[in-house]
């Protein structure tokens, strides 16, 4: 019970360090597609669907978790897989590289961008 209780107060602690909630860059990202958010699908709820991609949006230091959730989605949906990774700091954005980097070696076809990208795009 205390190995339960000191996992539970390690994971808000490291959720208090974020900028944001992930519902907020979420909601952002989808207003600017004119895409819908949380759509549920079998085993799960895309964070955002558009008109081609099937989107799942994560922080950066859990960039691994976001691969098999992106292909999970666009399975679902019959969309393309995305990722949207969230780099609050400088340092996170060795996550995207990682990440770029295993999809590019796995030749998956997952679009990637970072939240900054997306909103600096016209």
């Amino acid at each position: 019970m205390k190995i339960l209780l000191a996992i539970i107060i390690l994971s808000n602690l490291a959720n208090a360090q974020r900028l944001h909630k992930e519902s907020w860059y979420q909601k952002n990202v989808a207003t600017k597609w004119n895409a819908k958010t949380e759509v549920r699908v079998a085993n799960g709820r895309v964070d955002i669907v558009g008109a081609n991609y099937a989107t799942e949006v994560e922080f950066a230091d859990k960039w691994k978790e976001a691969i098999g959730q992106a292909l999970w989605y666009a399975f679902q949906t019959n969309k393309k897989a995305g990722i949207i990774l969230i780099c609050e700091k400088p340092e996170d954005h060795k996550h995207a590289m990682r990440l770029r980097s295993v999809i590019q070696h796995n030749k998956l076809d997952i679009k990637v961008w970072t939240y900054s990208e997306i909103m600096r795009a016209e």
